[in-house]
């Protein structure tokens, strides 16, 4: 797809649901271990799960002097406690031991690619993470590819069918000028939520049909 054309979805992805206004920014730990949270469960769960464990340890220097067990009970709602709770440990001693702290401050004054690779780095975290932390915690221009986003812009022909998810985000990026990955991030969440479901997507009732060519194919059929 050109940048022309995805900057008209673009267009009625705002007019559809309103311009996002930006979050206020997290602390970039804090955003890395709720994303490892949220890895195969609910919204709903992984956040109980960061409560949970802040009450528990109300820094990240005591969740390092931990029992396992009591970590991992901490987290038990979020679902894989204990395979969790072992990354969580892993990534935060890496941290501490290249920074001399528990910060990634200086990570995210970075250039975006060294960023990138500095977190990717880190056992157990993927682009999306990594991009998550950027975005969410750092302010940087990038737009990361979770379920609603691969699948939305799959059914849009923002992307390839054959794109695998770990390209997404480096193809979505060349689409969309930095200034709207935060917007367009939050917009194809939105409509995946939405609209455009996984197992029925309401194609009939979509603002984006006549533009897609899953909706038109479906619609046709």
């Amino acid at each position: 797809m050109t940048p022309k054309k995805a900057d008209q979805i673009r267009l009625l992805l705002i007019e559809a649901y309103g311009r996002p206004l930006a979050r206020r920014a997290t602390d970039p730990i804090d955003e890395l271990v709720q994303t490892i949270l949220s890895q195969n469960t609910t919204d709903q769960n992984s956040q109980r799960a960061f409560d949970t464990l802040k009450k528990a340890f109300p820094t990240w220097e005591s969740v390092l002097g931990a029992a396992p067990e009591s970590l991992a009970r901490a987290i038990h709602c979020g679902g894989l406690a204990q395979i969790k709770s072992q990354r969580i440990v892993r990534v935060l001693r890496t941290i501490q031991e290249r920074e001399g702290e528990l910060s990634l401050k200086r990570v995210c004054a970075m250039p975006v690619n060294e960023a990138l690779a500095y977190l990717t780095g880190l056992e157990g975290v993927g682009i999306k993470t990594a991009c998550c932390v950027l975005l969410f915690a750092c302010g940087r221009p990038v737009l990361p590819v979770d379920t609603h986003v691969y699948r939305v812009s799959q059914r849009l022909g923002l992307l390839g069918g054959s794109v695998p998810i770990e390209r997404a985000h480096e193809e979505l990026h060349a689409l969309f000028a930095p200034a709207e990955r935060y917007a367009m991030h939050m917009l194809l969440i939105q409509h995946g939520r939405r609209t455009c479901h996984a197992l029925r997507p309401a194609c009939d009732a979509c603002a984006l049909a006549e533009k897609c060519p899953s909706a038109r194919a479906t619609l046709v059929a």
